[in-house]
């Protein structure tokens, strides 16, 4: 796990003195908000499992995503290149910055997953090599905005549990220094449900 820490660290220290992006309008990205409400909900917690919550999420780490649909390279979703198409970097900016601003519903995790998934999240698989997720995510899922982590906490279980799939196969491959694919490409299947129902009723 130590490496991990190492890791974390390297990029934290990286990202903290890399160009800083345009700052965010909440107010502006409230008016431009409603093509996302669609998927995202009004406030920014979705309905749908699959669909990410983006409220409470950091707004550094929301702009990216939305740079990297557009791009279309490191992370690619039919409907997401569609809706960022015509986005530019201060709609980005101002997108993140309302929904980062909007209260984050809490979840409930799964309780027949809950120890697994704890034991996880905390502790790792010291035996096959899977890093703590609470190294980068900290004790609550509140994230470390500073290295573009981004919070889990209350997050959907579907939707971290086909992300997670997406860096194990691959086809998800946005993450600083190969991390999460390095992470989750050693994770069973019953790992990766576990974690993510646990992540759920972080809070």
């Amino acid at each position: 796990m130590n490496k991990w820490l190492v890791l974390a660290a390297t990029i934290t220290l990286a990202t903290a003195t890399a160009p800083t992006m345009a700052a965010g309008d909440a107010a502006a990205g409230k008016a431009k908000s409603a093509t996302c409400a669609g998927c995202h909900g009004m406030d920014g917690n979705s309905v749908n499992p699959e669909w990410p919550n983006l409220a409470g999420q950091h707004a550094k780490y929301i702009a990216k995503q939305l740079a990297d649909f557009k791009a279309g390279t490191d992370r690619n979703n039919a409907t997401m290149s569609g809706m960022v198409a015509a986005l530019n970097e201060q709609d980005m900016a101002n997108l993140a910055a309302y929904f980062s601003s909007m209260p984050r519903k809490q979840g409930a995790a799964d309780k027949s997953l809950f120890e697994a998934g704890q034991k996880l999240y905390r502790g790792g698989n010291p035996a096959t090599g899977v890093a703590a997720c609470i190294g980068c995510h900290g004790p609550t899922g509140a994230g470390n905005p500073a290295a573009n982590f981004p919070a889990l906490s209350g997050q959907h279980a579907k939707y971290i549990e086909n992300q997670l799939k997406a860096f194990k196969s691959g086809e998800r491959k946005n993450d600083a220094g190969k991390m999460m694919r390095n992470i989750a490409g050693k994770m069973t299947e019953e790992e990766i449900k576990a974690v993510a129902a646990y992540v759920q009723g972080l809070h």
